[in-house]
């Protein structure tokens, strides 16, 4: 009987069929779901690639980068305080963003990638700034990497790794093509973080060049001048108003991570670390209220960094992740204006640009200043800011200066961990030391390469591994390219 239903049924659904395929009052696209295209358009892509953008600070498989900076503690379990995890997998960065970004460019090369949703020339320079995005924050973690023979597919399974000095080459020379060639007065549609405007895109593309130049400095900084005064040329960000964020949403499928972590599953693992506390606190630094909470006694306490056990009984005495930074559509914040003044600072103090440290001072005092604006909301007063400027113990020393603008770039940094430990690794500062007994009593320098890459892609692996600039073995203390001894 029920066969004899199913039966029917196909039958009724043949004869619709042949109905409407006779009929010239129906088109074929009424049946076309819109929601479940069967290829996607460039923007639809690029969006999906714009999805993994907070990842690059933390999601559920990515938490290490508020670690090696030292700016959380846990309360329970302590492996990623202690460096647990040696060897990191960069599979997902290939599958998901790196994936979108090559699709859009092989429909443009092959003339297929279509302007409904703005010009190609847009599409491709939007391509070519996230690509740089993700390929700088997975140079800086793992140095070399496979690049130029990487997301080719069946045509090479097993690609070859570039240097990192050859992947800056290529990023450097991808983000001024995406500069020269947009136009910042169009748009693009379907674009979930600028709404489509390629003027704040620009700025970004130009800002990270700038950042990227400064990493340079101690490997090769006649390069790294040539780099930073061509990105402060081409225009950079002006004001806060110019910060690459992601917006998270007030829903489950787009909210904050840590939202998800305090709220949805209930952990209260993450602290402030002690060693972010007591910087921050006796210099009655505006943005510890952000950052934190109160203890149960009504103080902002650290929690020591990388014990050796977590102690949930710790918690009523500490300070956690602050509430206004967990909420479910708290955004991330990637490349920010004070982020571009604390380089310009950086770079009057070292000559790269004029005006030598009364150059630096400005961009130090604005940098900060605008730090505090961002992260406050801009409910700091201008003369509390002032208060805090010109204490003994953060007001601009010609002596200290290169120190100075390197520990307020880590504080203003927080949470965006990855971009603060590859500038703690190039200036040294804050002075900041490994949980004893934790890998070897050193912080990383580096990520070491997913376990499979030496059993599945053995030759350009090991190539790699030989080819470590300083020496070393694949894991955590081997060094890459810009971070010279």
């Amino acid at each position: 009987m029920k066969q004899l239903s199913l039966l029917k049924y196909a039958l009724v659904f043949t004869a619709i069929t042949t109905m409407v395929s006779c009929s010239k009052k129906f088109d074929d696209s009424y049946y076309i779901d819109p929601n479940n295209p069967s290829t996607a358009t460039g923007m639809q892509l690029l969006a999906n690639a714009e999805f993994f953008l907070s990842g690059t600070s933390a999601n559920t498989a990515n938490q290490m980068g508020v670690h090696y900076p030292q700016y959380l503690s846990l309360t329970t379990y302590t492996d990623n305080s202690r460096y647990i995890s040696t060897n990191l997998n960069f599979e997902s960065w290939y599958k998901g963003p790196l994936k979108n970004i090559q699709e859009v460019k092989d429909k443009a090369r092959n003339g297929t990638l279509s302007e409904s949703e703005g010009s190609a020339v847009n599409q491709i320079a939007l391509a070519n700034i996230l690509e740089s995005y993700f390929m700088l924050h997975m140079t800086d973690r793992w140095g070399d990497l496979p690049y130029s023979d990487a997301l080719k597919g069946s045509q090479n399974r097993l690609p070859k790794y570039d240097t990192q000095k050859e992947i800056y080459t290529s990023l450097f020379k991808q983000l001024k093509e995406a500069s020269a060639n947009l136009d910042p007065n169009a748009t693009l549609k379907n674009e979930i973080i600028f709404n489509g405007n390629m003027s704040k895109w620009k700025k970004v593309g130009n800002s990270i060049r700038l950042l990227m130049a400064l990493r340079l400095s101690k490997v090769d900084a006649t390069w790294g001048k040539q780099e930073f005064v061509s990105a402060l040329a081409d225009g950079v960000m002006a004001s806060n108003t110019d910060n690459f964020a992601y917006p998270h949403l007030a829903e489950k499928d787009h909210e904050n991570f840590w939202y998800n972590s305090f709220t949805r599953l209930e952990r209260q693992w993450f602290a402030l670390s002690k060693p972010l506390v007591d910087y921050m606190k006796p210099k009655n630094d505006p943005r510890l209220p952000i950052y934190g909470d109160k203890n149960q006694s009504g103080e902002y306490v650290g929690l020591e960094y990388g014990k050796a056990a977590g102690n949930s009984g710790d918690i009523p005495g500490i300070s956690l992740l602050g509430a206004k930074l967990r909420q479910q559509n708290s955004p991330v914040n990637l490349v920010t204006y004070p982020q571009v003044l604390f380089a310009m600072a950086e770079a009057a103090k070292l000559g790269w640009i004029s005006g030598g440290d009364a150059v630096a001072e400005t961009n130090y005092k604005n940098a900060i200043k605008e730090s505090i604006n961002l992260w406050t909301a801009n409910a700091t007063s201008a003369s509390a800011i002032d208060a805090y400027i010109n204490q003994p113990a953060v007001a601009y020393s010609a002596a200290t200066a290169i120190q100075q603008i390197a520990e307020q770039r880590w504080i203003h940094l927080f949470l965006n961990g990855y971009e603060a430990w590859a500038e703690w690794r190039r200036t040294g500062f804050p002075v900041l030391t490994a949980p004893a007994g934790a890998n070897g009593n050193l912080i990383p320098r580096r990520e070491g390469y997913p376990t499979q890459e030496a059993s599945n892609n053995t030759v350009n692996y090991n190539a790699a591994v030989a080819a470590f600039p300083y020496g070393g073995a694949d894991g955590l203390n081997a060094r890459v390219w810009w971070d010279k001894p």
